[in-house]
């Protein structure tokens, strides 16, 4: 069922307030519903507050209209919060009626809040549906809304049902569905098409590793390519983690979910540009031909890479991915990866930190990041710090030495294996929302898709 209608014979009015405005929406309301309905408000002790939702009576068993509190930003409305909305709401159909409200960040608020993931467990309850009138504004929150949704359910799928195969499945089905073309090499085709990185780390799964790639779009314009980090799950390989630290490993793969979401809304909305989308795809497990820490190997790019820990993967098959994608030298490179703890650390579940060293590019993701309220905060490619990737036998060690600055050493690893020449940015995402708040749900999420998406609309839209 979808969350937006176009039409309804009579959606419940949803009046937002603020303290501000709560006084003139009282009295508007006291002559529009019946008798003592707006009297109702008070006593229930409705005062306004961020947050503060209540359905007034109506006529008969109908109800009357919601009066809602999202609280307030610099702007006005915190739109986002009416994500509560959509799931708290009795199942019927609603209209905001306050005027100067932006439907386009209320109903993708709508849409994002309402997501159920509901593969293992029937959800019976109705959900609220919001009507939008303007037939693009719709169009619009439904494309984005969709896409998100996709990558939400991509994440929250345990890795028995969404191991390398099931991935690599359903990237094949959203480029087949958008009639891109792809190719996957799978197991020991890898290592014969120079691709040892990604062989290695996936080799001791039963289900092999493998890269998906995919191109999309008019070949005469700007070349853009998205690499997700597809770590299907990560025990830790024979560096193990404990089993609190492996309680989320099913979301390693939400780096991948992001690149897949945002060419989903690419596509769909069909911005004129030459899409690729890389996603190389493993399970970190552990076998007897398991890889090992002291091992040394030859990256794609040429680069031998003595082996830190192989709790550190994510960055040793983005590596050979990223080298791939700098060979046909794209206008604009970027990566996604739940790749450090040490960036969650740094800032929080929310606020992803991102790499790059174009200062155009660094100004444009974080205004898009702030406008489209999908945020992300800048940390440094700090120069210094490179002497800690330093190696004794081989051209770099995968871990930092010393424990510190983990997200940034990450980011210099990678960046080694990138065309300086080339605009790109790095995203250390969380891929998870740890609470449930307004459009933000609990479970797997697709940080910096939505901030990417408005990126390239605005440069090539």
């Amino acid at each position: 069922m979808s969350l937006l209608l176009a039409s309804h014979p009579a959606p419940t009015p949803v009046h937002l307030v603020s303290p501000a405005t709560f006084a003139a929406t009282l009295a508007a309301l006291k002559k529009s519903l019946p008798e003592g309905a707006a009297g109702f408000l008070a006593a229930t002790a409705f005062a306004s507050r961020a947050g503060q939702l209540a359905l007034l009576p109506g006529k008969g068993e109908r109800l009357g209209g919601v009066v809602f509190a999202p609280g307030e930003t610099a702007d006005g409305f915190d739109l986002s919060e009416l994500g509560k909305l959509a799931r708290e709401l009795p199942g019927d159909a609603y209209e905001i009626v306050t005027a100067g409200v932006d439907l386009a960040a209320a109903a993708l608020a709508w849409h994002m809040g309402g997501y159920r993931f509901a593969r293992y467990r029937a959800i019976d309850r109705k959900p609220a549906q919001l009507v939008v009138r303007d037939d693009d504004t719709r169009a619009r929150a439904a494309l984005l809304g969709e896409a998100v949704a996709f990558g939400r359910t991509l994440i929250n799928t345990p890795a028995n049902d969404m191991n390398p195969t099931a991935l690599a499945a359903a990237a094949l089905a959203l480029a087949r569905r958008f009639k891109a073309k792809v190719r996957v090499t799978v197991g020991a085709r890898l290592l014969k098409d120079n691709f040892p990185l990604i062989h290695v780390v996936g080799r001791a799964s039963a289900d092999a590793p493998r890269l998906v790639d995919f191109t999309w779009g008019n070949a005469k314009h700007p070349k853009v390519t998205l690499v997700g980090k597809g770590v299907c799950f990560d025990t830790g390989g024979l560096d193990i983690k404990p089993s609190s630290g492996m309680a989320l490993m099913k979301k390693d793969m939400g780096g991948a979910a992001t690149a897949l979401a945002c060419a989903q809304m690419i596509m769909a909305a069909k911005l004129k540009v030459r899409l690729r989308v890389l996603v190389p795809i493993v399970e970190n497990a552990i076998a007897g031909n398991a890889f090992r820490t002291s091992d040394i190997i030859t990256s794609r790019k040429g680069l031998t890479v003595e082996i830190g820990n192989t709790d550190a993967e994510g960055r040793l098959i983005l590596a050979d991915a990223l080298a791939l994608a700098c060979e046909e030298k794209p206008d604009l490179l970027i990566d996604y990866a739940t790749l450090t703890g040490a960036a969650r650390v740094a800032l929080g579940p929310d606020l992803p930190p991102f790499y790059t060293g174009d200062e155009t590019l660094a100004a444009d993701i974080s205004a898009a990041g702030a406008a489209c309220g999908d945020p992300v905060w800048r940390l440094p490619l700090w120069k210094p710090y490179d002497r800690m990737l330093d190696a004794k036998i081989a051209d770099l060690f995968s871990t930092g030495a010393g424990g510190m600055a983990g997200s940034i050493t990450a980011a210099l690893f990678l960046q080694r294996f990138v065309d300086p020449a080339l605009s790109w940015a790095h995203f250390d995402i969380y891929g998870w929302v740890p609470a449930t708040r307004g459009a933000r749900v609990e479970g797997g999420e697709p940080q910096a898709a939505r901030l990417t998406f408005a990126l390239l609309e605005q440069r090539y839209g």
